[in-house]
């Protein structure tokens, strides 16, 4: 492994009140080389300049203790997961969640589960599958929290994820815009899915203008069987 500066990653980290192992260290810049080193063969990123990934994927990523306790045991879907945003890196600095990756690309949850090999990660899977599929039978209301940073609008994402949550438990949506707007228009299709809207924090990045949004949607009853509805609709029609 490199000879990497973590000076500015501890430092951003401490402002989120996160302190790391010397192992969760190595686990965080073994990913970071296998990140850059797969996205030579996939689109995984965009972003794959060292300081970069550690600001805007793992700090970012790591930002969702603004608006969540992460120090109980719960069990967390991340949805859309992509390159593993957010959920390798919560599961990196919080070993006590237990973690699933969906994602739609069989090739990313194939890279994502060498990783989670190489790192000698327990208590996460990744698995290969639409949202609309899994949220529908094996996953509905099974999980405490349901994360995503994937790009879609409010209203789309949370008939993809409040169906994985249970009766009492929280959609999370993480966003870099100032979305008011969308919020407002979300509020009906969360409704519908047995959701309300109970916080929106905003903040920036540590040490940079970088702006962040989380909206926390609480799941207050059993969402319609009706939800999702088939692949592809609540893309094109939301609620």
């Amino acid at each position: 492994m490199g000879n990497y500066d973590t000076s500015q990653f501890e430092k951003d980290l401490e402002s989120l009140g996160i302190q790391l192992s010397d192992k969760q260290m190595e686990q965080f810049l073994l990913y970071y080389e296998m990140l850059v080193e797969q996205n030579k063969v996939m689109n995984l990123t965009a972003i794959t300049d060292y300081e970069e990934v550690l600001k805007k994927h793992f700090i970012d990523s790591l930002s969702l203790v603004k608006a969540y306790d992460l120090s109980k045991n719960i069990f967390l879907i991340d949805v859309g997961t992509g390159a593993g945003f957010p959920g390798v890196p919560l599961k990196i600095a919080f070993p006590n969640l237990r973690v699933t990756l969906l994602d739609s690309l069989n090739k990313r949850i194939y890279f994502l589960n060498t990783v989670i090999e190489k790192l000698g990660l327990s208590g996460i899977e990744g698995i290969h599958g639409r949202a609309e599929d899994f949220a529908k039978h094996t996953m509905r209301e099974k999980y405490d929290l349901c994360v995503s940073r994937a790009v879609a609008n409010l209203s789309t994402l949370s008939e993809y994820c409040l169906p994985f949550v249970k009766v009492g438990g929280q959609f999370i949506s993480y966003k870099s815009e100032k979305i008011t707007e969308e919020k407002a228009a979300a509020e009906n299709a969360v409704r519908l899915l047995g959701g309300k809207v109970v916080n929106q924090v905003a903040f920036t990045l540590p040490d940079s203008d970088i702006y962040r949004n989380l909206f926390v949607i609480e799941k207050i009853k059993e969402t319609p069987k009706k939800y999702p509805r088939k692949a592809g609709l609540p893309g094109k029609e939301p609620l």
